[in-house]
Parts: C-alpha cells; structure tokens; sequence
C-alpha cells in the first residue's frame, strides 16, 4: 500500500516516535523510508539589524547543515536496520522540507509527530497542522506527547 514513506525529525525524542513509527510502517510493508530534516537559514542577526556590516563566511550555515545531516545519519543507525533508508536535508521550514521531499520522492505516506497541536501553535501554525492540509498524499500524526 505505501511504496515510499517521508517522516521529519528535528532529532529530538518527541520526532524520534514519528520516526521509530514511520520505520515499522516502511518495515511492515517493504516500503522506502526517507528520513527529513529541515534546515533554518542563518539570520544575520542583530549586527545587521543596528546597520553594522555583516560579513558571512557561511560558516553558521555549514555548521547548520553539517547537524542536520547528522540528525539523519543518527535516526538511520537507530531505526533503519532492514529498511532501504535515505536521509534528507535542506533549508527552510520543516513544514515546507517535509512537503518538498515528498514530492520530490514521490511519497504515498508523510509521518509527522503531534507537537504543536495543542495550545497557542495549534492556532499559530504547526509543523503537523500545516503537512496535513498541504499534502499530496496520506499523512499519519503520530501522537508523540
């Protein structure tokens, strides 16, 4: 039924249930499992809002992308044993990520975590909210709170 499967993780233990979730899924059905990570652009931060001149050595970024990477290399040691897995990364927000490399892979099934659909973000904006309405395919919130 799902041939490829995206999950988002931030690399923290809330996401990891998204992911340990969404790796049985891929398990149980002979699926791909492509791990997400979403990447914040660096900001030029408050130097630059004051009118200081801001040199970016790009290194803030680097070191951005070198953890994310990271996030994904560690779920697939944790959760991929058996499963044909690749991780993801890229910049932006993690609800924009998630949706891009679904698309992008052609997913049947997105799995995100529930942080953020209670409270103030639920009206704000969650990164779960946000995949559900704008996918192109199923999504499955995994309760992780």
């Amino acid at each position: 039924m799902y041939k490829i499967v995206v999950v988002g993780t931030d690399g923290s233990p809330t996401a990891d249930k998204a992911v340990q979730a969404a790796a049985d899924i891929a398990r149980s059905w002979g699926s791909e499992l492509h791990i997400v990570t979403a990447v914040r652009a660096s900001s030029p931060g408050m130097g630059s809002a004051a009118g200081a001149p801001m040199v970016d050595s790009g290194a803030g970024q680097a070191l951005a992308d070198e953890v994310a990477k990271s996030v994904g290399e560690e779920a697939i040691k944790q959760h991929g044993e058996g499963l044909k897995v690749e991780a993801h990364s890229a910049q932006g927000n993690a609800d924009d990520v998630i949706l891009s490399a679904a698309v992008d892979v052609g997913a049947d099934l997105i799995v995100v975590g529930s942080k953020g659909m209670r409270g103030a973000r639920r009206y704000l904006g969650s990164v779960p909210n946000s995949v559900a309405h704008a996918a192109h395919c199923a999504v499955l919130i995994v309760k992780t709170d």
